[in-house]
């Protein structure tokens, strides 16, 4: 005699529906990707609007288009970070876990809805910012176009490093579990450490500082690899290494921590 499955049983596809519900039903969750994506927009206008041609010639074009990343990795960080370190300061987190008490598909669940709304969200805004400039930028050092060697792939790996930063966000968020404490572990690892490891006066310190997330990012959103940098192909690498890394992490802290 076969029985009908239960009707409430936990499904990985019920705990994404369930994240996914979460993620946007937060009008916070909206407002900050709708400033992030203006902030980059607005950034890249203004700058290519304000220059004059001179100052900026060993900058790599889609670089300086799209420097207003600057504030989009600091603001997609803050919503992965809140997407699960949010959870524990509020303890929604215990009705959560109660409700799915494997508890690693709740964070793969996590990171899979942030993941799918941050790259299409990058993706879009740099598509969009850098005609935007472009159209200011015409006659300057700085003017290029869709077809040159390496834009797309800088559009695109920007995008793709942005959310895996959101996502590398949201495991130290997991691992924090304290809202602040989080955001400065991320801004330390993110934007501090690297700068602080390149004034050393030491080669092998200086080399590895590259691969830190802020380095690869940068790498990443260059047209043309700068002296210096990662290739974007191994700098996309150590990001989702960076990324991978802390999310089996926080599943290893998740599995033998109470909540």
């Amino acid at each position: 005699m076969t029985t009908a499955p239960h009707p409430y049983r936990v499904t990985p596809l019920r705990v994404l529906r369930s994240e996914w519900h979460k993620f946007r039903t937060l009008r916070s969750t909206w407002i900050t990707l709708a400033v992030t994506s203006a902030l980059t927009t607005a950034m890249g206008a203004g700058l290519a609007a304000a220059y004059d041609g001179t100052g900026e010639g060993s900058m790599d074009t889609v670089l300086f288009v799209l420097l207003g990343t600057q504030f989009a990795q600091i603001n997609l960080g803050v919503l992965g970070i809140l997407a699960t370190a949010g959870e524990y300061s509020t303890g929604q987190i215990r009705a959560t876990m109660t409700a799915v008490p494997r508890r690693l598909p709740v964070l793969f669940s996590k990171a899979a809805v942030l993941a799918a709304v941050a790259l299409p969200l990058t993706l879009a805004t740099n598509l969009l910012t850098f005609p935007l400039a472009q159209s200011f930028l015409t006659g300057t050092d700085q003017a290029a176009s869709f077809g040159d060697p390496g834009v797309l792939r800088a559009l695109a790996g920007n995008a793709a490093g942005l959310t895996l930063l959101a996502v590398l966000a949201l495991g130290i968020g997991a691992l924090v579990r304290s809202v602040p404490m989080a955001i400065g572990v991320f801004i330390g690892i993110v934007m501090i450490l690297p700068e602080v490891l390149a004034v050393l006066p030491y080669a092998l310190v200086d080399d590895a500082a590259r691969y830190f997330p802020g380095k690869a990012l940068e790498a990443l959103t260059t047209a043309q690899p700068m002296p210096g940098t990662a290739a974007p192909g191994a700098a996309l690498l150590a990001m989702a290494l960076w990324t991978t890394a802390v999310l089996t992490l926080a599943s290893a802290v998740l599995r033998r921590r109470d909540v």
